[in-house]
């Protein structure tokens, strides 16, 4: 099987790249980022990639008059590279329905907390507000609804009565780094399929909050 071809957006310090460029290295995934690119210059996660020698862009969403204007440039940068996957890695940008429609089927992002608790922003605090036991981060196909694509692993951790959004947050993190890589490595390895209505992991339906990946202390 040919190896997939990725492109990664980031708006920061790309831990997420990172943890999948590992993967990569490790021959788990059989793909290659082809391209990262980010909205922000000082991104660290860009001198991640120049230091593996990945191409990278930096687009500037200042310089345009309009979210789709941005997106469009983007669009054309990611089309030039004919990916086979795309991987938004702490990209910070709401994504225009266009450019959502366009690369429909093949878009991941990471959220952090079990799907479809806490869309949005402030989901450790929301959790711990909450009072919950469980909380995590959710790896889904990206669709126009925020947050609301169809869910293909999630990964948990407990909370710990002690905890605050900044404890629980480095402990998602973690989990984030075992997620992300394991769904793009299915992905590009033939095992994971998104049709119209279902996730075939395997050729079997997952189900609706998608695997779980067991914890580990």
């Amino acid at each position: 099987m040919p190896a997939k071809r990725i492109v990664v957006l980031i708006s920061g310090s790309g831990s997420n790249l990172q943890a999948i460029m590992d993967a990569i290295d490790a021959n788990r995934i059989n793909g290659n980022i082809v391209r990262v690119i980010s909205n922000k210059a000082d991104a660290y996660g860009l001198t991640r990639a120049s230091n593996a020698n990945i191409p990278t862009s930096f687009i500037d969403h200042r310089e345009f008059d309009s979210r789709e204007a941005f997106d469009g440039e983007v669009q054309k940068v990611i089309d030039a590279e004919q990916p086979d996957l795309i991987v938004l890695a702490g990209f910070m940008r709401i994504l225009s329905a266009g450019f959502v429609s366009h690369f429909a089927g093949r878009m991941l992002n990471i959220h952090p907390s079990l799907l479809p608790k806490y869309k949005g922003l402030h989901t450790h605090q929301r959790a711990l507000e909450n009072g919950d036991s469980v909380h995590g981060c959710t790896v889904h196909v990206v669709t126009e609804e925020l947050d609301g694509g169809p869910l293909l692993i999630q990964a948990q951790v407990p909370i710990l009565a002690d905890d605050t959004p900044d404890t629980l947050q480095a402990r998602v993190h973690t989990r984030e780094h075992v997620a992300y890589p394991l769904a793009v490595e299915w992905l590009c390895n033939g095992r994971l399929e998104v049709t119209d209505s279902a996730i075939l992991l395997d050729g079997e339906p997952l189900p609706a909050n998608g695997f779980t990946v067991p914890y580990e202390d």
